[in-house]
């Protein structure tokens, strides 16, 4: 996959850093910690990796995707993986929150890793500057799905059925034809006009279907 320009395309850049600085505060040596993806995610990254090189700090990673794994590679930070070690905790992003702390994630296509991560964590910290606050989930964006590539026309059928009102596949940047996500599936974005609390575990009961952006009734600590 690795194709977003998270270093340089940044938006609310000096939110995103005073979030990064935070969340980097938060790590104690010998922790396995579990690393989003996103621009504010890559910004921690980067953070974090100051107190390491700094205080001469021990901790692990697990990275949601190739790019951010690279970063980690780049900057020295050691890597494991869920297969063989639980995260202490994690941070992440997210493309919106709602008043019920609700999120739409994965619009850079990780979310299958991203939603891992999150479920196996004791804590789990999210980053969010004030763009991404909303009154109610698909306000601003589709829901994103990662899908088997040979069952894309079967989910969209089953996406409308569930009252999803377009459904589009996500293109790639760099080449011609669908981004391929680093599980070698596609992503599907999907608008709602109303998002019910039961959408995530519908979306996912739909056959090829590998996972979806939905995080609903998640237990997050939301950081702004």
């Amino acid at each position: 996959m690795q194709e977003f320009d998270w270093k340089n395309n940044i938006g609310q850049k000096e939110e995103k850093i005073k979030l990064a600085e935070r969340i980097a505060k938060r790590v104690r040596n010998g922790e396995v910690i579990g690393f989003g993806s996103g621009s504010t995610s890559y910004m921690a990254v980067e953070e974090i990796a100051k107190r390491v090189k700094e205080e001469k700090l021990s901790i692990k990673a697990i990275p949601t995707s190739k790019i951010i794994e690279n970063l980690c590679k780049e900057l020295g930070i050691e890597i494991t993986t869920l297969d063989k070690e639980k995260p202490d905790w994690c941070f992440d992003g997210a493309d919106e929150v709602d008043k019920h702390n609700w999120l739409i994630k994965g619009m850079g296509a990780a979310l299958y890793k991203e939603k891992l991560n999150i479920k196996q964590s004791r804590e789990n910290y999210i980053l969010v500057d004030h763009t991404k606050f909303v009154e109610k989930l698909g306000e601003k964006h589709p829901v994103p799905i990662e899908v088997e590539k040979d069952k894309v026309e079967q989910v969209e059928e089953e996406l409308k059925k569930l009252g999803a009102t377009k459904v589009e596949i996500k293109l790639s940047n760099v080449e011609q034809g669908p981004l391929v996500t680093d599980n070698g599936n596609y992503i599907l974005y999907a608008w709602f006009e109303n998002i019910e609390p039961d959408f995530e575990e519908k979306i996912n009961q739909i056959e090829g279907v590998i996972e979806n952006g939905l995080f609903i009734g998640y237990d997050i600590i939301i950081i702004q």
